[in-house]
């Protein structure tokens, strides 16, 4: 999936923690900083709490 082509695929990690912090911290970009087309060019946090405040 994504989470493998963009952090996983050609890097090496030296160790286990390493890793796991290396997808925390891609977990973190994913949501909170990363711009996406399908929900109007908005974090997909932004668009929930738009979602939210709606409901």
């Amino acid at each position: 999936g994504i989470l493998k082509r963009e952090k996983y695929y050609g890097y090496k990690f030296t160790s286990r923690e390493h890793l796991v912090q290396a997808i925390s911290d891609y977990i973190f970009y994913y949501n909170y900083r990363r711009l996406q087309r399908r929900l109007y060019i908005m974090t997909p946090m932004e668009f929930y709490m738009q979602y939210v405040k709606a409901a």
